[in-house]
């Protein structure tokens, strides 16, 4: 049972399954995505079993075609799926599943998600499969951490992460003064550039401390909903 997941009581699950709209084969696709980054992880089949017996246990359940049965994912590997979240597009033939995966690893291959080839020539996958594309904050970071595990002559960022936190906070305080500024002269763009510039800085201060974005987001996300302060 997943505690984060409130799950619908019957008429309300009964009310979705007669919205549905499910091929001939009783079947709707599901698409899996990762609940902070926005990261889709994969494409699986669900009947109206499986949509059911998610919405109850909060645990996702999908249909295998190839073995024609319920599918619990990751009840072998221990890489399930916890769901956070189930939308339907305007059609109604295909679900949105908003997703916590468990191990990091949603596709057969070990890869985190099946989603890993760019180009048309088919690749293993496997833990060193590229990642797939996320929020536009996650791929920043991304570049980030790449020029600190692999630096570049010429690179900014380099240059921020090699001068370390005299550097990069003299450089935050900085950028915080301006954007603070363009807050004060409202304007827009200016508000814009300044906050991008700003969070830039400080994914090369986590970068630094080996601190993902990743564990920001999900301390934002904890933040979500809990008690207002005083």
């Amino acid at each position: 049972m997943n505690p984060s997941f409130q799950a619908p009581d019957a008429a309300a699950t009964q009310q979705l399954l007669s919205a549905l709209r499910f091929n001939d084969a009783g079947l709707i696709p599901a698409v899996a995505q990762d609940w902070l980054d926005g990261a889709v992880l994969m494409v699986a089949w669900m009947n109206r079993e499986a949509i059911a017996r998610t919405l109850e246990t909060g645990e996702v359940h999908y249909w295998s075609r190839s073995r024609a049965e319920l599918w619990h994912k990751g009840a072998t590997s221990g890489h399930t799926q916890s769901l956070r979240g189930l939308r339907v597009d305007c059609d109604a033939d295909v679900l949105l599943l908003t997703i916590e995966q468990r191990g990091n690893v949603a596709c057969h291959t070990g890869a985190r998600s099946c989603f890993y080839d760019e180009g048309l020539a088919p690749s293993a996958g496997g833990a060193s499969a590229a990642a797939p594309p996320a929020d536009a904050c996650t791929e920043l970071m991304r570049v980030i951490e790449g020029r600190r595990d692999n630096p570049e002559p010429g690179s900014y960022t380099n240059k921020l992460l090699a001068g370390g936190d005299n550097s990069i906070l003299k450089k935050i305080g900085e950028e915080c003064a301006e954007f603070v500024m363009a807050c004060k002269d409202g304007d827009p763009t200016e508000i814009a550039g300044e906050a991008a510039d700003m969070l830039f800085h400080l994914q090369v201060a986590l970068a630094h401390h080996g601190v993902s974005w990743r564990a920001v987001q999900q301390v934002l996300a904890e933040r979500r909903g809990a008690p207002r302060r005083s």
